[in-house]
């Protein structure tokens, strides 16, 4: 078994509320999860306005899939014309750790 995680940091755009933040993040988490089929959610920076950290994981028996979903979410965020992103993080794990 793999289990795969990436870690991204966003800078969003015009926000200036906590309440504009989650209408950019929402669709942000609704849309990695159906296209990636991974679970997704914002796991940082939770007080601040124009920033967010969202978090992508997936497990599955081949490590070259998990490479494969956290590539997709990758360009996903990376694709989107309202959010700049900073930098990712990611890490790959197998149970026979």
């Amino acid at each position: 078994m793999w289990i795969g995680w990436i870690e991204f940091d966003l800078l969003l755009g015009d926000v200036h509320s906590l309440k504009e933040k989650r209408s950019v993040i929402r669709p942000i988490l609704a849309d990695l999860s159906r296209r990636t089929e991974a679970a997704a959610a914002e796991v940082g920076d939770h007080d601040l306005h124009r920033r967010a950290r969202i978090g992508v994981s997936v497990v599955a028996a081949e490590a070259a899939h998990v490479r494969d979903v956290l590539d997709r979410a990758d360009r996903l965020l990376a694709e989107r014309p309202e959010i700049t992103l900073l930098s990712a993080h990611r890490g790959l794990a197998s149970s026979d750790d």
